[in-house]
Parts: structure tokens; sequence; C-alpha cells
């Protein structure tokens, strides 16, 4: 696994990190883990050279942090850092223009699910704590000031993280301005480019670090999908690819088949195009499987894609916003 610095919190991260909304099967998210291959699984990636794991109380309402506690007591010294995040208050995903901050991150919430992580966690001090929705007018909210800078000098945590809402990627630079914050959390992928724009030259002016969540745009970029796939009952995938999401998607994954050169699936491209770019510091695909921690672990090779390459994919890019399915 080759290793990138995160910003300036300064660590060494596996540009392969891992994504644990899967694992953490709950009410809202993704069905169908077990804890006894969720846990094969992790503790692969850790014998593969990962050490960067993203998770949040929300996942399980607590269930991916308290697997991750599991696998960080299994590992010590082994240098493993553990990033989740702090769910809204108000349980709105994501949150809007009209969202408040003391609807959604008042102080004692913030502080509450601060230490009900530590203790999921079974660890002193959260390596990264991540707001999980944002809105970039609180940047300057006095409220929102207090309470990252309670959180900051808390000692619960050594880095604080802000989650952007799906297609939004401007919706963080006032908060990256104000100097609080050591990272974020952004969609990236063959699909989403618009990061590159504004955001990643910022994080790079600013020595913050990037995390690349979404890779596979929720499965589209597997090309496994098809206009006839369906999800059990209470999966998220469900109400998220609609019939108007999920015929894009396959069309838009198909175009893509077109152009993959011979050997490469259809994530390994996805994977590789996101580590061609420098400011992206880990990038988190899901993986609830072993086989799915081999392939995606096997991308970090430092073989780069063709710049001809690399150009054909520019074209795929599909800027879209937030709609009623999109939560």
């Amino acid at each position: 696994m080759l290793q990138r610095t995160f910003g300036r919190l300064g660590w060494r991260v596996g540009e392969i990190g891992y994504g644990m909304w899967g694992v953490g099967a709950g009410p809202g998210g993704w069905q169908g883990a077990d804890d006894e291959t969720s846990l094969a699984a992790l503790q692969l990636a850790v014998d593969l050279g990962c050490n960067a794991f993203d998770t949040a109380w929300i996942y399980g309402r607590g269930h991916s942090e308290v697997l991750l506690g599991k696998l960080l007591a299994a590992n010590p010294g082994r240098g493993l850092k553990a990033f989740t995040k702090i769910p809204p208050k108000d349980r709105r995903f994501p949150s809007t223009r009209d969202s408040d901050v003391d609807d959604v991150f008042p102080y004692d919430h913030v502080m509450e699910y601060t230490e009900k992580s530590l203790r999921n966690l079974g660890v002193p001090r959260v390596d990264l704590m991540q707001f999980h929705v944002w809105e970039d007018h609180w940047a300057r909210d006095e409220r929102w000031l207090a309470t990252v800078q309670a959180l900051r000098t808390s000692g619960m945590v050594d880095g604080i993280g802000i989650s952007i809402n799906r297609w939004e990627p401007w919706n963080a630079t006032e908060v990256l301005r104000t100097g609080l914050i050591d990272s974020v959390q952004v969609i990236y992928n063959i699909f989403d480019q618009a990061p590159e724009d504004e955001l990643f030259p910022l994080c790079r002016e600013l020595g913050i670090g990037v995390i690349a969540r979404v890779p596979f745009d929720e499965g589209t970029l597997t090309g496994t999908l098809t206009k006839d796939t369906t999800w059990p009952e209470g999966d998220w995938r469900a109400s998220y690819f609609v019939p108007e999401n999920l015929h894009a998607s396959v069309d838009r994954a198909e175009a893509l088949k077109k152009i993959l050169p011979d050997g490469m699936t259809l994530p390994e491209l996805a994977l590789r195009f996101i580590l061609h770019n420098d400011d992206v510091h880990t990038v988190i695909p899901g993986m609830r499987r072993p086989a799915h921690v081999s392939a995606n672990i096997a991308v970090s090779d430092g073989h780069r894609l063709p710049e001809e390459l690399m150009r054909e994919l520019r074209a795929h890019r599909w800027d879209r916003k937030p709609t009623e399915w999109s939560q």
C-alpha cells in the first residue's frame, strides 16, 4: 500500500482507505452485511497495509464504530487511524440552506456524540471527528465557532473535518478559510469531477486533508448494475436508484466500458482515476467482503493512467444537482 501525507495533520495514510458504511448495516443503510465477514475483510485490509478507516455513528447507530473498535483493539501499534462523524441532531441527511446550527450541531449534542464514539471505538481520542452534514453559512455563526473551539480543546479529538453534502463541493470553502478545519470528505469520481474546480485548489493552498468518498458512484462504477437491478426492502440504494437515476447511471457506465483498457475492470479504472489526482490523500471505497479488499488495495501500485485515457475520462464528467431522491 502506497501512502500519502494527510494535509497539515501530517499523518501518513494509505491512499486506499476503508469506507465502513456498508459494514454497519442498519435502518436506512446497506443490507446484507454480517459481522464475521466484515471483521475478516477489515483485518485483511490491515494486513495489506490499509490504515485509514472511515465510519460514523449513524452507520448502524454505532455498530460500525464498535466493529472498528474491535479492529483497533486487535491491532495495537499498527498506526491505524479512526475517522468518524457526528450525526445531525435533527437526523436530516443532507442538511438544507434553512437548517439552523442549533437544530443540527448544538454544543451538547456534539459533545455527547463525541463521547459515544469514544466509547464505541474504545479509544481515549478520536483521530478525526467529522461533522456529517454541512452548511457553509454556519462557518461564521458564533454558536458553531464556540462549539468547534470547545471540541478542539476538549482533548477528545486530534483532527476535525467536514463531510460535504452530495454534489455540493462548493459548500465548504468558507469554513476551510476559518482555519478550524483539518480535512474535507467529498464525493469525487469519474462522474463527479467538480471538486477539481475550486475545492481541491483551496485544500492544496491551506494544507487541508482530502478524503474522496463514493468512488464507485454508489455502485454504478462497479459495472454490475442493470436497468432491472433491485435491492432488498429497507436498503438505502432502493430509494437512491429510482428509475430516473438508475437508467441514466447504467447508460453512462456502459459508455465507460467501451474505453476500458484490456485487462482492466471498471472498479479499477474508477480508483485509478482518483489516485491520479495528488490532491486526494485517501479514497474510501466501501468494502464488505475480503475479495473487495484484495481487489481494491491491489490498485495501490503506483501505476498511473495514460494521459490520453485521462483526457477521455474528463469527457465523462456528469454535473448533477441534489434532488429529493439523492438524500
